[in-house]
């Protein structure tokens, strides 16, 4: 029942245990009447009787109760203890222990065992083997007829106690360790399910992306045309103030040309140009100068990276420290420290802002597309790109909020996701 919400499941158990109880009436109430009436045993009628009715009743009310909450671990418990207290009531009316229907509290050990938490099911164990050591020294004897009784010595009833005693551990130990071992397939299968549908919806938006970047690549080359031949134009070139405006929109263009061809070659396209061979050092400060071109006095970089290291330049890493600014930017943030060190053969950039801080449901599903506190289709993105890339290269991101306000995120993966001889 792992595909099931926890209430709908302990309702669905608690329905098989109403099951199983008119199974298990039908069936005692038909041996009673077999052995009083068919083999001419005389046993104590109305008290067995009356403990069928009360096994009835205790069905129709779980049948009342189940309609209006969810069914609990303790509620489970306390029928199946029910359960045994009429098995009990039953065998000590008709023989105890000499009763060759004692194995039945082996049911209730079963279902105990699949039913209940681990702790509860051992405590079903316990119950059931003092019952049965109990109904080996107290119970009404049958008056069988001549040539039905047999002579059970008590080494003989000792042995079957232990017997039983024995499978019922044994039951519980495995059939809990199996549980176990389903569940935590189960947690695992859903975790691949999940990480495959994040996986899909990145294609998808990996697609999407490298194909409005190709489209948005002509009218942009466009542009710059149109730019270039206006920059030459006397009318303008003699003015300064519409000449300084013609060179700002050319470098937005080229900035905007940039951005795309970093999408398409993230994405794995060919753009015309091999990837970049740098250095550690110069990838990261050069991005952290980029960003602080467009964002002056926000961002201040600390170099703790010891010696340098020659890499090939991620696009799709660059691309995630940018979106991790521009969220702090978003969240208020007025300064932005951000700290790039070597642990062992990981890099890890701290990144700590003073802003508003990360919205506890954020926090909670972080790396889920769309979680946001910007009220717009879209947002979110930044945070879901950014972690799914540390993903890729094997590498992880951590967001927490700091205890004097605003958010710390920490990059951290291996060197070897950007060395030379495994990218090059």
């Amino acid at each position: 029942m792992s595909g099931l919400a926890p209430e709908d499941a302990g309702r669905r158990n608690l329905l098989l245990l109403v099951q199983l109880r008119w199974l298990a009436v039908a069936g005692q109430l038909a041996t009673i009447l077999a052995v009083a009436f068919g083999m001419g045993v005389p046993l104590p009628i109305l008290p067995m009787f009356a403990t069928l009715g009360l096994l009835i009743g205790l069905n129709l009310v779980q049948l009342l109760a189940e309609r209006r909450r969810a069914v609990t671990n303790a509620q489970l418990f306390a029928a199946l203890m029910l359960d045994v207290a009429a098995l009990s009531v039953q065998l000590y009316l008709s023989g105890g222990a000499t009763n060759p229907f004692v194995g039945l509290f082996l049911l209730q050990v079963v279902l105990g065992a699949i039913l209940l938490r681990p702790a509860t099911s051992w405590l079903i164990v316990a119950v059931t083997s003092g019952a049965f050591a109990a109904l080996t020294l107290w119970y009404q004897p049958l008056a069988l007829p001549t040539g039905m009784g047999s002579a059970l010595s008590l080494p003989y009833l000792v042995g079957n106690w232990f017997n039983f005693t024995l499978a019922a551990v044994l039951i519980v130990l495995f059939a809990t360790r199996v549980a176990r071992n389903l569940s935590e397939r189960d947690a695992r299968l859903a975790a691949m399910r999940q990480q495959a549908a994040e996986t899909e919806h990145i294609v998808r938006m990996g697609l999407l992306a490298s194909g409005a970047a190709h489209e948005l690549g002509t009218p942009l080359s466009t542009v710059a045309v149109a730019l270039g031949d206006w920059a030459r134009d006397p009318v303008i070139a003699g003015d300064p103030a519409r000449a300084e405006e013609v060179a700002d929109m050319a470098a937005e263009i080229a900035r905007c040309k940039a951005i795309l061809s970093g999408i398409l070659l993230a994405s794995g396209e060919v753009t015309g140009s091999a990837p970049e061979r740098t250095t550690l050092r110069r990838f990261l400060g050069g991005e952290i100068a980029r960003w602080d071109a467009s964002h002056p006095g926000f961002v201040a970089f600390e170099d703790a990276l010891g010696s340098d290291r020659p890499i090939v330049a991620d696009r799709a890493l660059a691309q995630a420290l940018v979106n991790v600014l521009d969220n702090a930017v978003e969240a208020g943030a007025s300064r932005i420290a951000v700290r790039a060190s070597v642990e062992g053969e990981a890099l890890v950039l701290r990144i700590v802002d003073d802003g508003r801080g990360v919205p506890e449901s954020i926090l909670a599903h972080l790396g889920k597309p769309y979680q946001s506190s910007k009220n717009r289709r879209g947002a979110g993105l930044g945070l879901f790109l950014a972690v799914n890339v540390l993903r890729v290269l094997g590498g992880t991101l951590t967001l927490a909020n700091r205890a004097g306000g605003g958010a710390e995120v920490v990059f951290r993966l291996p060197l070897g996701a950007l060395a030379l001889e495994d990218r090059g």
